[in-house]
């Protein structure tokens, strides 16, 4: 009791034990990975909506062909060796590697294995040229057409698919020999190499590369004989395809640069009023191949 006579309460101290309940497992770990992977997938879709269309091939590129073209793009920008570059280019550095992948691609088909002899790859001042050389039987394109056959199908889709990856700009030209048609009609060689110029530059595009991508289609009827000595050499019908170089051609030696005196008589030649009619005159063409 209390000093004033009246009962003390007792003190109540409440304790409330807490249970924890048992262990849930790992299903929630599950559940957590699948969202940062859902995040992740977004996150990477919003990128490549942003990024410049040379990140956006390289990356198609990579999907598309895993072994080949996986290995010849990367994070970095163009310029350094083909292998860690965004995407595969054709410059003084990677040109020969660039020309041993397509000559390889070649090889490995035993069909055009055997028209090896008629592919010409080399190294010029204007960049990587491929020259598909017709033979008597008419190789690549049927005979007096601009039809492309089963083997310059084939041949062309698959350098389309190397020749899309690359940055650089693409020259398609054509040439004939020098026999002329026979019907009589308006339609002549220059026709002709414009036509199938024109013909490979249709399927490289159905097959990828980029229209942006082809600077110039040429025709040059026969007036560019490969075989000058022998004008209706099989030969001299031909398609070029120029991959041309992404920095410019490479730096002409002194020694192989015209002399002075020689650049002086080139000037002087164009301009003299005789040079118009020997430029008109090529233009003009005779008629007569046989189709």
């Amino acid at each position: 009791m209390s000093a004033d006579g009246k009962p003390v309460r007792p003190i109540i101290v409440i304790k409330k034990k807490v249970s924890h309940g048992g262990h849930h497992g790992g299903a929630w770990k599950v559940a957590y990975a699948d969202f940062v992977t859902a995040m992740m997938s977004l996150f990477i879709v919003l990128w490549l909506m942003n990024s410049t269309p040379k990140i956006k091939k390289a990356v198609a590129g990579y999907f598309n062909d895993p072994n080949s073209s996986g290995r010849e793009t990367g994070t970095t920008e163009m310029g350094s060796k083909m292998g860690s570059s965004s995407t595969i280019s054709v410059d003084q550095q990677n040109i020969q590697k660039l020309k041993d992948q397509i000559e390889a691609i070649i090889m490995q088909q035993s069909d055009l294995h055997q028209l090896s002899d008629q592919i010409l790859i080399t190294i010029t001042n204007e960049g990587l040229r491929m020259d598909l050389l017709e033979n008597k039987g008419s190789t690549f394109f049927e005979s007096g057409s601009s039809k492309l056959s089963p083997s310059g199908t084939k041949l062309l889709t698959l350098i389309a698919a190397k020749v899309k990856l690359l940055p650089n700009k693409l020259l398609i030209e054509g040439y004939t020999d020098a026999a002329p048609f026979s019907n009589g009609s308006d339609y002549t060689n220059w026709e002709l190499s414009e036509d199938r110029a024109n013909a490979v530059r249709r399927l490289m595009q159905h097959n990828g590369v980029g229209s942006n991508q082809v600077a110039e289609v040429r025709g040059y009827g026969d007036q560019m004989l490969r075989v000058p000595s022998r004008p209706l050499d099989p030969s001299n019908r031909r398609v070029s395809l120029i991959v041309k170089w992404l920095d410019g051609p490479p730096v002409t030696r002194a020694s192989e640069r015209p002399s002075p005196e020689k650049t002086r008589k080139v000037e002087k030649a164009l301009q003299s009023p005789a040079a118009i009619p020997a430029a008109k005159s090529r233009s003009e063409k005779p008629a007569g191949r046989p189709s």
